[in-house]
């Protein structure tokens, strides 16, 4: 598989990109520090099992001037693409959101509006190839509105619902759409954050989403047991929702 990985330096993204290169995929890395670029490049050139190299490009979600120059140089220097993942996207809790307006701002443009725009010239590259893989990470957060993740929970729903739209109109061209919904993921943006059952680390995350993408699953919960608790979380009634703290 070619593929171009955005946010592919931390976390989720490093664990799913240091999979695809042991396995023999040819990944091209995409993010906003040159610095963290070359390092990670470095590091899946070394675990890779073939001989071409790992490239690199500066994209930042918060800069859409850069999304198109950065998937023409992945493009150019892969030879086409088979697949498109964004694992890249901003954390903050309901406290520090409610409180710093210009944050708030800046965490639903980067994870809906700019990952959005993202995708869309994602999209166009794909189709132009005759297809692909699109996969975009979003969150549990983002299945019902809930007390603790109000505005960061609504920033994913909206994510998902393009997500699920995008499936809808472009399947029948060749475009296959993959939502990961993980649960809490211990990495560096929930470091410091008391963890709540069920709590995952990422290299097992990043194998669930690693065989929904050779898949083409169209939504993936990962863990797998958060596909059966958002089941039930939907189905509470709103007013007992009102009651609860989850």
């Amino acid at each position: 598989m070619k593929a171009v990985l955005l946010g592919a330096t931390k976390g989720i993204g490093r664990a799913l990109a240091r999979a695809m290169v042991a396995r023999g995929d040819t990944v091209f890395l995409l993010g906003r520090s040159a610095s963290d670029l070359a390092d990670s490049a470095a590091d899946l050139q070394v675990r890779g099992n073939n001989e071409a190299t790992v490239g690199t490009a500066t994209c930042d979600l918060e800069d859409p001037a850069t999304f198109e120059p950065a998937l023409a140089a992945a493009h150019e220097a892969l030879g086409g693409l088979d697949a498109v993942i964004v694992t890249a996207g901003m954390f903050a809790t309901q406290d520090a959101l409610e409180a710093d307006r210009a944050l708030l701002t800046r965490m639903l443009t980067v994870n809906f509006a700019h990952t959005v725009v993202f995708c869309e010239h994602a999209k166009t590259r794909l189709l132009e190839d005759g297809g692909g893989v699109l996969c975009v990470f979003s969150s549990v957060a983002g299945d019902r509105g809930r007390k603790p993740v109000v505005l960061y929970g609504a920033s994913k729903a909206g994510l998902s619902a393009y997500l699920e739209g995008l499936d809808h109109r472009e399947h029948g061209r060749g475009l296959r759409t993959v939502c990961i919904k993980p649960g809490f993921v211990r990495t560096s943006m929930t470091a410091g954050l008391p963890e709540p059952p069920f709590a995952s680390d990422a290299e097992p995350v990043a194998l669930r989403a690693l065989a929904a993408i050779d898949r083409s699953r169209p939504i993936t919960y990962a863990p797998r047991i958060w596909g059966l608790i958002m089941l039930v979380i939907r189905w509470v009634p709103r007013f007992v929702m009102r009651r609860v703290g989850f």
